[in-house]
C-alpha cells in the first residue's frame, strides 16, 4: 500500500496573507485539518508544516508555516499535496480509495471474478468502480448497497451482487 497519498492541489492564492486555496481530494476540510503536515512529494519530500485549514465553498483555504505573503502562496499553485497514511486515523472499516484500486471484483454467491478496480469516479451521489475485465472489456460498477456486499481490504476483494446484464459482453450484450 502507499505510505503517502494524495489529499489537494493548490488552486489559487486566496487574499494577501499567503492562504491558499486547494481542490480537495479527501473528504472535507474537517479531515484534512486533523494533519499537522502535509507534504509536497509523493514520498513524504518536503514537509511543510500546516498553521490553519478552513472550509471554503467545496474547497479549502491552508495557511502554511512559513507562506506569509501572496507571492509565498503563488509559487505553492499546482503543486498536489500528501499526507502519511500512517497520520490518519481511519475508524474500523474504514479505508481509503486508493486501496481499492487493484481489488479484484467477486461474485459473493458463485464466486466469480468479474476483474480488478482500475479507477473510481464520483459521479453523483455513489461511487461507480471502473473495472477491467478478464476479456479485455471495461465495465462500470454503481457501489451501492444493493450490489455491494462487502469491501475486504486486507484480502484485496470486493464482493458484488450484480443484476443480470450488470457485467456484460460488449459485442452481443450477452451476460459473463
Amino acid at each position: 500500500m502507499q505510505q503517502y497519498l494524495e489529499v489537494c492541489k493548490a488552486v489559487t492564492t486566496h487574499g494577501v496573507t499567503g492562504e491558499v486555496k486547494v481542490e480537495l481530494w479527501c473528504d472535507d476540510a474537517a479531515f484534512l485539518a486533523k494533519f499537522k503536515r502535509l507534504y509536497r512529494g509523493p514520498q513524504g519530500q518536503d514537509p511543510l508544516e500546516v498553521v490553519k485549514v478552513r472550509p471554503h465553498k467545496n474547497m479549502a483555504l491552508v495557511t502554511f508555516a512559513g507562506v506569509g505573503d501572496m507571492d509565498a502562496a503563488r509559487a505553492l499553485v499546482g503543486q498536489v499535496f500528501y499526507i502519511d497514511r500512517a497520520d490518519a486515523k481511519l475508524p474500523k472499516g474504514h479505508y481509503f480509495q486508493v486501496d481499492l484500486l487493484g481489488c479484484q471484483v467477486v461474485d459473493s454467491a458463485s464466486g466469480r471474478v468479474y476483474g480488478t478496480i482500475r479507477e473510481v469516479n464520483h459521479p453523483g451521489a455513489q461511487d461507480v468502480y471502473t473495472i477491467d475485465c478478464p476479456d479485455g472489456s471495461t465495465a462500470l460498477f454503481p457501489a451501492v448497497k444493493p450490489f455491494l456486499d462487502k469491501i475486504d481490504i486486507e484480502g484485496r476483494k470486493v464482493l458484488v451482487s450484480p443484476i443480470p446484464g450488470m457485467f456484460s459482453d460488449a459485442e452481443n450484450g450477452d451476460s459473463v
